[in-house]
């Protein structure tokens, strides 16, 4: 199996039916299968050769599917590009991938020249916008208007489909190599287990440069589906898509669940048509997901936990686990395509409910981090992926993600696990969202310090907060400290960034 073909499938079996719509504009799948093959052919006779990268810099947008397709219809390697990034940032993942071409829409063609400076081998620009098309670059309608389809590569098995870019903040990006086999893995296995509605609507709202919402696009164009797009998530232009487009289907990570389940005016949406929202890239807590469960009844409720490095799907959570008092709190099982384990520092399996490191192996694991072999071999050591997630197993195989292992809270010698303690901040009534972080302290190394945001007209103190937590957690773990504030800084994924967090209350 392979990214392009079930395009084929879907003009073949659905060819009146939409398969893109985006503000506006629609496509059939005869015509997005018309367009890709036009846009392959475009790359092509704009020097695209067989194994090259083409990177694509833009908000969601019909034509971004298009791109992902026809760079892979053209025998070609895609490298999306994080929209949150600093020229700095980005210039660096186009040279080191050896990105010669580059899409860029009405947001981001500012950037052109200073790419150009900052990147000597990039060469041709596409722009993808709806706007005029700047000097020096060429006109993506223009392109697939005036240039004949060409045939299919079929690019498959673990030839490269993408390079996708991690991290960035910290330090230089590792770009994760993953093919179609690892791509079509994944997806084909989610999709098997129902997460997704065949032949259903999904609303991309997540940003389409992450691997999350491609995973999604990928299960929904395997089951024919019609993908609504939206350019970035905002609440009201969400609920606005479900409403308008009857969507069944959409990912979604917390940040984003939490704006639509408090907003104001969520009330006024029938999102009724609302079949299935898979979550992850970051833990959600007990308490917002019920409130999210309440605010959109008629949906299942899914977890995908897993990385980039895994395409990206490790464990699921069916809806039917979130009604258990405790699998809830868990990642689920491994998927259908995954073998997972807790190991220790030797790579050895650890008895049930010990915690250790989280590991997987299986055809959706990545080629590798390109251009870095040391780093490739560090992840991958022993034939299994070391997410660097710290969790335990219970018997019945469910993991429980304790933390990022960097991101334990070692306080008076103690392991102090953020999203345990998260979860119990979480259910106060003033909060509505909280992140929980290690800051020095003098007289126990790391103190607990709990980062968190209110229900407008609310209150909170410290010793509220503690009295709370002490109900359900052990003294060691209840927060020491306190800050409130207004927002959360995320990326681009709606992960809230705790090394953000740590910098600025260090």
């Amino acid at each position: 199996m392979y990214l392009t073909q079930s395009l084929h499938r879907n003009a073949q079996q659905r060819p009146d039916e939409v398969a893109t719509v985006c503000g506006t504009r629609t496509a059939t799948h005869t015509q997005t299968l018309d367009r890709v093959s036009r846009l392959a052919g475009a790359l092509r006779e704009n020097g695209v050769d067989t194994d090259d990268r083409v990177a694509i810099l833009a908000l969601n947008s019909d034509r971004y599917l298009e791109t992902i397709l026809a760079t892979a219809w053209a025998d070609a390697v895609t490298v999306p590009v994080n929209t949150r990034w600093s020229v700095k940032e980005i210039a660096y993942s186009l040279d080191e991938s050896g990105v010669r071409h580059l899409l860029l829409d009405d947001a981001f063609a500012p950037l052109a020249g200073d790419l150009r400076e900052a990147c000597p081998g990039l060469g041709v620009i596409v722009h993808c916008g709806d706007g005029d098309t700047p000097a020096g670059m060429l006109s993506y309608e223009a392109l697939i208007a005036g240039t004949a389809g060409i045939p299919d590569a079929h690019r498959r098995g673990d030839a490269l489909a993408g390079i996708f870019y991690t991290g960035g903040t910290t330090g230089f990006p590792k770009g994760v190599m993953l093919s179609h086999r690892n791509l079509l893995t994944s997806a084909t296995a989610c999709a098997a287990t129902g997460t997704w509605t065949a032949e259903g609507r999904v609303l991309h709202a997540a940003p389409m440069f992450h691997l999350a919402d491609l995973a999604s696009m990928i299960a929904h164009l395997l089951l024919g589906g019609t993908h609504v797009i939206i350019p970035s998530f905002e609440p009201i232009a969400a609920l606005t898509a479900i409403v308008e487009h009857r969507v069944t289907d959409s990912l979604l990570v917390p940040t984003m669940i939490q704006m639509l389940a408090d907003h104001p005016r969520r009330a006024d949406f029938d999102t009724s048509s609302l079949q299935n929202i898979l979550y992850g890239a970051s833990p959600i807590s007990e308490a917002l997901l019920a409130r999210a469960r309440t605010a959109f009844p008629s949906a299942s409720f899914v977890q995908a936990y897993g990385m980039t490095e895994l395409s990206p799907v490790a464990t699921l959570l069916q809806d039917r686990d979130h009604d258990h008092p405790v699998r809830r709190r868990s990642a689920g099982r491994a998927a259908p395509h995954a073998l997972v384990q807790i190991v220790d520092l030797d790579g050895n399996e650890v008895p049930r409910g010990t915690v250790g490191e989280i590991v997987v192996s299986g055809d959706h694991v990545m080629l590798g981090y390109w251009n870095k072999p040391a780093e490739t071999a560090e992840a991958l050591r022993g034939g299994w992926m070391h997410t660097g997630d710290g969790g335990y197993m219970d018997r019945d195989g469910y993991v429980f993600v304790a933390d990022r292992i960097k991101d334990m809270i070692i306080s008076g010698g103690e392991n102090v696990y953020s999203i345990e303690v998260e979860n119990v901040v979480a259910k106060h009534p003033a909060v509505t969202q909280c992140a929980v972080i290690a800051v020095p302290d003098d007289q126990w190394g790391e103190r607990v310090h709990a980062v968190v945001s209110l229900v407008p007209g609310a209150t909170l103190t410290l010793e509220e907060l503690r009295e709370h937590s002490k109900k359900e957690i052990a003294g060691y773990k209840v927060p020491r400290s306190l800050a409130i504030v207004d927002s959360f800084p995320t990326s681009a994924a709606g992960k809230i960034l705790k090394r953000e967090l740590r910098r600025q209350f260090a």
